[in-house]
């Protein structure tokens, strides 16, 4: 039987694969950031206009994804403009494609 490599979970990558595993952990957010992938440039425009969320929950789950690093916002006069981070969803890529590919690799 092969031995088993013990494994820190305050390990850099793991935590980080955790902050954006959580930021993706709510239904509105993948919304979100469905809205944002639909744009051919930043979105200043109210995303309460699109999904049924009041103005502070959107505000909420837009800090959390620009805290997890998945998405930018540039303040323009009154408004906010909100785009895709590109090292933000490279890096999610990442840990999708990794953690698939640990996955896949075990299963029966």
């Amino acid at each position: 039987m092969a031995e088993t490599k013990k494994l820190e979970i305050e390990e850099s990558t793991i935590i980080r694969t955790a902050a954006i595993a959580k930021a993706l952990g709510h239904p509105a957010r993948i919304a979100i950031l469905k809205i944002l992938a639909g744009q051919n440039s930043c979105f200043c425009g109210d995303i309460t206009e699109i999904l049924p969320l009041a103005q502070s929950t959107v505000s909420q789950h837009l800090k959390a994804l620009k805290d997890a690093g998945l998405i930018n916002g540039t303040v323009e006069g009154v408004r906010t403009c909100y785009c895709l981070n590109p090292d933000g969803i490279k890096e999610l890529n990442e840990f999708l494609s990794r953690l698939s590919t640990d996955l896949m690799s075990t299963c029966c």
